[in-house]
């Protein structure tokens, strides 16, 4: 029994959570520093984004494994469906289970924070929600997955970016403030950062199994120069939110991450050995999750 739980763990990719809560924690403490914050809202989202990362991890290592980009020769941690952990008839229905977490969670989410709302509001949300259900196991699932033409970067800024961090917003505070685009870019950016580590550490494997990335598509060294572009991005729009908005020097928290973040730039720029990414991946994951904590610190404490 602890050896079965001990795959689906491995299988759920806990390590990915953080990165995806980000975007709620960040969603979250603006509607607060617009008085708008609410603890229902705020435990809701959380739960709902917990699902659905642990869906789009699910997904992945089965979409991975039956279209042969998860084999032996790939460098990244060991995928429980390609190894033969788990069948794919057991991982189609795990899939299938946090689907209906997912609806349930997001459902409750979209009541408490817009009960009162028109019902062509709590549509429009309830469309937003079965998309981000959707773009999760389409990344590799099915014909023609989005993150085999080159698209992951995309949605992965949209909804790790901005929608998570603009619906979170408008769940909790009933409105829309176009300045906390900046900051909602900026994690999105972070996020489609380790999506590149992530594609530039299996460029190799990806091209051979037909995976056309972003990196695969403009090559290594390009993939390079975007990286640094979309960290150096990230990090001055939310510097000009701040600068913007600015209150307090306590705003100014998140800035203790950036050593991180240019030493992640470094790490990139100067690699030769795909495989020594591996570890980069963890660090600028939790580096984004370090980030979207300080600026929340920073909006609570301004």
């Amino acid at each position: 029994m602890g050896t079965k739980i001990n795959i689906w763990l491995q299988a759920f990719r806990l390590r990915t959570l953080p990165l995806a809560l980000s975007s709620t924690l960040v969603g979250s403490f603006l509607a607060y520093s617009f008085s708008g914050f609410r603890i229902g809202v705020f435990i809701f989202a959380i739960l709902t984004t917990l699902f659905l990362q642990i869906l789009s991890n699910l997904a992945n290592d089965y979409g991975d494994a039956v279209k042969g980009s998860d084999n032996p020769d790939r460098i990244g941690p060991e995928r429980v469906t390609q190894s033969g952990k788990v069948s794919h008839q057991a991982i189609r229905r795990m899939i299938v289970f946090f689907v209906v977490l997912s609806l349930l969670a997001g459902s409750v989410l979209i009541f408490v924070g817009l009960n009162q709302f028109p019902v062509k509001t709590i549509l429009v949300f309830f469309a937003i929600g079965f998309s981000a259900i959707y773009a999760s196991v389409k990344y590799t699932v099915g014909r023609n997955p989005y993150g085999y033409v080159g698209l992951g970067d995309l949605f992965v800024y949209l909804y790790f970016g901005l929608i998570g961090v603009c619906g979170t917003f408008f769940l909790h505070t009933g409105f829309f403030d176009p300045w906390i685009l900046l900051p909602a870019s900026s994690i999105g950016l972070f996020s489609s950062g380790v999506l590149n580590l992530n594609n530039l550490r299996d460029v190799d494997n990806d091209a051979e199994n037909g995976k056309r990335t972003l990196v695969v598509r403009i090559g290594v060294k390009a993939a390079k120069v975007y990286h640094l572009v979309i960290v150096v991005v990230g990090i001055v729009l939310t510097v000009i939110y701040t600068l913007i908005f600015f209150k307090s020097p306590v705003q100014l928290l998140f800035m203790a991450t950036i050593p991180f973040l240019y030493y992640d730039i470094r790490t990139v720029m100067l690699n030769t050995v795909p495989v020594d990414l591996n570890g980069e991946l963890k660090k600028l994951a939790l580096t984004t999750f370090a980030f979207s904590v300080t600026f929340s610190a920073g909006l609570i404490l301004q």
